[in-house]
Order: C-alpha cells, then structure tokens, then sequence
C-alpha cells in the first residue's frame, strides 16, 4: 500500500469519527495555544520595551541606593542619600559626561486656563538632559534654574483646550503649595522616558531639579520667596541619580559607572555618610534593567512550557486511548486486509499515519488560535506585534512527534493481528 493510499484511508477514517476526533486532539491544542501565546506576547512585550531604549539613552545609568537584599525593579528600597553636591561632583569626574538628581514630585493637582485637575506622581524633577532632543515633539527641553516644563501629549490633552508650548501651569503640591511652570516643550509619546518611570503611558509633566525639587525639599516651599525659610543651608536629597557616560559602548559605560560608584561610595561623598553596610549604590543601564525583566519572562515561559507539556502529554494519551479503540474496532477490517495481501507494515503504516494526522491537525489548529490570542493580546496591552515563526514550526514538529508517540504501540498492535482471529472477531 503506497502512502497517499494510507493517508486517504487514515483520513477517511478520521472523517467518519469528526466529534471524537475534535476532542482526541484538545489536550494538544491547549497545550501548543498556550505556549504560542505567551511566547508572542513575550517577543511582542521585549520589543516594545527595546525600542523605547534610544541610542542616546545606552549611555545613561540610572544610580539608586537600597539594601543590597532589597528584591525588585528600579527604585526599589531607594533612599534619598545624593545631594546636589554629589551629582556636581559626579559631573566632573573623568569618563563622565553629565550628572543629576532626579525625584519624583508628589502633586495633588495641576491648573490650566482655569481648569483644575488631580495629578498624582506624575510630576518628575531631573536634569535638562533627561529630556532628549529626540524625544520632542515640538519646543524644547527646559533649562536649568528656570520655571519651565516639558510634559508629554496625555498631560497637555488633559484639559478640555490642549496645553500648548508657551503656555502656563500651575502646580499644586502635598501640602496646598503651588508653583507655576511655562511650557517649553511636549514629548513625542506619553510613555515613560526611563526605567524609573516605567513604560507605561500616563500623563507626566517634568521639572528641573533645581529649582523646582531644591525648593519643595528643602521646605521652604515652591515659588520661593517669603514663604516658610530662606532655605539657606538646606541640602536636600534626591532618591536616585541619573549618570551620562561619554560614549554608549561598554567600556565607556563602565568607566563612568567604576569612577561614579567609588565617589558615591567614598567618604568625599555626602552620600558616604549614609551608606555603610546598610546601604549600596546600585547603577545600572536601561538595557541591563530589562534584562531582570527579560528574565522573569524566561522564568515565566518556561512555567508555561511546563503546563503545555502537561497538556501535550494528556493529549497524547487520549491519541493513543483514540487509536486503541480504534484498533479493536476495525479488527475485522484488518482482518479483511491481511486476507486480500497486506503486509504488517501497511497496517502499521495505516494507523500510524492517522495518529500523525491528528498530531498535525491539534498542532495547526493549537498554533492557529495562540497566534489569534497573542494578536489580540498584544492589541489590548498597545504592543508591537511580534510573531516567533521559529516556533510555529517547532509546533508542527511538535504535532508530528505527538502523533508519531501517541500512535506508535496502537499501530504496532494492529499489525501483530492474527488474520485469522481477526476474520473471526465480532
């Protein structure tokens, strides 16, 4: 018997059985659906988050000081140790092209045209710099020393007239101080602009540290004059620290890091008399800050593919649990076979090629609708959509092995039929 004549019949059989066959093949749909899923959105999720890194930004380390024991992402456990002192003299230091602080403002509201709305943490002090010349949409980035603000598109369409360039704000903070700030310049996407802020799209409205955080720290109140102190003194501190290498390759980077860390971390520092061994200066790049996040993923993958192998393996007993009663079924029919002059091998062929069948069929419809979910989930999470074709053809290999191994002893049962007992059997 050729093989075409082997699929045909396989498939006839198949045919004939259409409810059965449907759900012999579930467990393998769950189980490739569920890994082809995850991995989409996996790629898609490490795509997005790679192309918010611009190549301006492979230079920067993003400092924080926290126990070394503290677990988490950016930020995590920071304390505020780094004064302006610190990021001046981090400046200076040789392999480094720029330093500063950088705080979030905790605000309660922000005012345009006589329109009021809440504004929660979305208030960012850091150094001219942080904002990038790509970033902008229009303007420019504010200056340091000046009441300016550069906000992104869901900040500025937060009112019922959009925030425009050269418009004012005014910004109130915890504790009913208000500031105002003129826009300068709006960003080209509402999304985070570093690892601190997350990726996330939320509106943000960025100030310059100085004198924005220097004034609302050191308690003598934004705007300054009159209010609770002259501030002088007053040396506040900022939760994290913002470090420009001179080039974005490795060693550049890492000479800034070295010489950053052994300042922060020496007595010189005002940041030394906080650390001790309770505290350690922790930089790291956007790139090497994904790369934890990139890893829980792995984790996270491989925590499915070991509930699709589960679901695989079910699927491949209920082929085999399939394919045995399909034996005793046809029993008389390869009776009938062996009597006209089949071999052994083309009964073995008969029902190894139906089991295979059904491996495929799981395998293309399992790989058909992970890819349908990974589409609309990374729709719904606003991801770029990132199909890994690698494994889609891993999944038919999959389908294949499935049915090879799920098939294997029913096909090797039905051609050590005797045909004589076979011909007798009812």
């Amino acid at each position: 018997m050729n093989p075409l004549e082997s699929l045909r019949l396989s498939w006839r059989s198949i045919r004939g059985h259409r409810l059965r066959s449907a759900l012999t093949t579930l467990g393998v749909i769950i189980g490739i659906a569920a890994v082809i899923t995850f991995v989409t959105l996996g790629a898609s999720l490490q795509a997005g988050l790679i192309g918010d890194i611009s190549p301006d930004d492979q230079r920067n380390l993003y400092g924080w000081a926290a126990d070394p024991d503290t677990e988490g992402g950016p930020l995590a456990g920071a304390q505020p140790v780094f004064s302006q002192s610190d990021t001046d003299a981090v400046a200076e230091l040789e392999g480094v092209e720029a330093a500063y602080g950088y705080a979030a403002i905790q605000a309660q509201a922000v005012s345009y045209d006589g329109e009021r709305v809440p504004q929660g943490d979305g208030v960012i002090a850091a150094g001219p710099s942080y904002i990038r010349d790509g970033d902008l949409r229009e303007g420019r980035q504010f200056e340091a020393g000046e009441r300016e603000a550069v906000i992104n598109p869901a900040a500025a369409a937060q009112f019922e007239t959009n925030v425009s360039v050269g418009d004012e704000l005014a910004i109130t903070t915890i504790g009913g101080q208000e500031t105002t700030a003129t826009v300068v310049g709006i960003t080209d996407t509402s999304e985070g602009l570093s690892p601190f802020e997350g990726f996330e799209a939320s509106p943000r409205i960025y100030l310059p540290t100085d004198p924005y955080y220097a004034e609302g720290a050191a308690g003598i109140g934004f705007g300054g004059e009159g209010e609770e102190g002259d501030g002088e003194g007053a040396n506040p501190r900022f939760v994290a620290i913002v470090v420009e290498a001179t080039a974005p390759d490795q060693e550049a980077v890492d000479r800034a890091r070295e010489a950053a860390i052994a300042y922060l971390e020496s007595e010189e520092s005002d940041a030394g008399e906080f650390l001790g061994d309770d505290l350690a200066v922790t930089m790291q790049t956007s790139t090497e800050l994904l790369q934890q996040l990139q890893d829980i993923l792995d984790l996270l993958q491989n925590f499915i593919v070991g509930i699709a192998a589960i679901s695989l393996l079910v699927g491949s007993i209920g082929i085999a649990n399939i394919m045995l009663v399909s034996v005793t079924e046809r029993t008389r029919e390869i009776g009938i076979m062996k009597a006209v002059g089949a071999q052994n091998r083309d009964v073995l062929g008969l029902f190894l090629a139906e089991a295979v069948i059904l491996g495929v069929i799981g395998a293309v419809l399992g790989t058909a609708l992970g890819l349908a979910a990974g589409y609309l989930g990374a729709w719904y999470i606003d991801l770029p959509l990132v199909y890994p074709l690698e494994y889609v053809a891993l999944a038919i290999v999959v389908g294949i092995v499935v049915g090879v191994a799920s098939g294997l002893y029913p096909a090797w049962r039905a051609a050590r039929t005797d045909p004589i007992d076979a011909l007798r059997y009812e």
